[in-house]
């Protein structure tokens, strides 16, 4: 035991001293922090603070932290800027496909037919309509007697080739779609009357195949249906935001009204509902049209590639136009 004691009185008599400037009660703390060895003396030196404004010390990596780069390593390139949006080209039509087949109106009246002698673009017209005398009989007017009617080349200004017979009896105007001619009268109505062979006819409309032989290409019809839509919606798209604020609504009002329109001409062609192709066609054209507004050549532009096909329309009620609701007519512009 003697050796222990004289060890442990100076440590006491230090620790003493050193306690006798405290307060009662820190003295007692600190005495015993010194006595088991859990006080200053335990502790680990703290290191020197840094000079004031240095930089500080580094502190170790912690787990999920970024490598630090490496100086000798090239800088990374910024990320380029996103291409801006470019309007959707479809195909366009050519009235070559369609010279020397006979189009009806509606697929149901009528004939017209395109020939080309030379440069010139002819057409032997024929027109449906109804007796002025007795509404309820129908009649037809050969134009020009049945010769062939003089057309003159307007150029592409709506994206597809376009032909007029101003000088006709019935002045018409003719712009070419896939399989067909969309006809509209140059007219200040759209009715045309020829009193001396008591007709009176409405030419307007899609000049196109009988149904018979569309509604086998139902699918392929309702296939390119889903990639024209999307033309049509990424070009409006597009042009409303290219346009100026006091012109997008005079633009969302022509979109609204291609909706109308297409759904009033396309529901008289015959049996459509079975395949959609004035539906299509008009469509077509529509985007076509979009695209050359926002500066598309369309005689030099390349077709967008196809998109993905949208699922198969369910069979139609035959003479039911599927894309109107029940009793409406006109449908909510897209």
């Amino acid at each position: 035991m003697r050796p222990t004691r004289s060890l442990l009185i100076p440590l006491l008599g230090a620790a003493l001293g050193a306690a006798t400037a405290l307060p009662p009660a820190a003295q007692a703390q600190n005495f015993f922090e010194e006595l088991f060895g859990i006080g200053r003396a335990a502790r680990p030196p703290v290191p020197p603070r840094g000079v004031p404004g240095g930089a500080p010390p580094p502190s170790a990596p912690m787990p999920g932290d970024p490598l630090p780069a490496d100086p000798g390593a090239p800088a990374a390139e910024a990320p380029r800027p996103a291409a801006p949006p470019k309007p959707v080209v479809l195909k366009v039509p050519g009235e070559d496909a369609i010279l020397g087949q006979e189009l009806q109106l509606n697929g149901l009246a009528g004939k017209l037919k395109l020939e080309r002698a030379g440069t010139a673009t002819t057409a032997r017209i024929t027109l449906p309509g109804t007796k002025i005398s007795q509404p309820t009989e129908s009649c037809t007017v050969p134009l020009a007697d049945g010769n062939p009617v003089a057309l003159t080349a307007e150029g592409r200004p709506e994206g597809v080739p376009r032909f007029e017979a101003a000088a006709a009896e019935c002045p018409l105007r003719f712009d070419v779609t896939e399989g067909g001619l969309l006809v509209t009268p140059l007219g200040p109505t759209p009715v045309c009357t020829f009193s001396t062979s008591d007709c009176t006819t409405t030419p307007r409309g899609l000049w196109g195949p009988a149904a018979a032989g569309l509604i086998p290409r139902s699918a392929e019809f309702d296939t390119a249906r889903g990639v024209a839509d999307k033309a049509v919606r990424d070009n409006y798209k597009l042009m409303t935001q290219r346009a100026r604020r006091e012109d997008v609504r005079p633009i969302v009002t022509e979109q609204a009204a291609f909706s109308s329109d297409r759904e009033q001409l396309c529901r008289t062609y015959a049996r459509e509902g079975a395949h959609g192709f004035c539906h299509l066609r008009f469509t077509e054209n529509r985007a076509l049209a979009l695209a050359t507004r926002l500066g598309v050549n369309t005689a030099a532009a390349q077709p967008a590639a196809a998109a993905t096909p949208r699922p198969r329309r369910k069979p139609a009620v035959e003479g039911m136009n599927p894309d109107a609701a029940p009793g409406a007519g006109i449908p909510v512009a897209e």
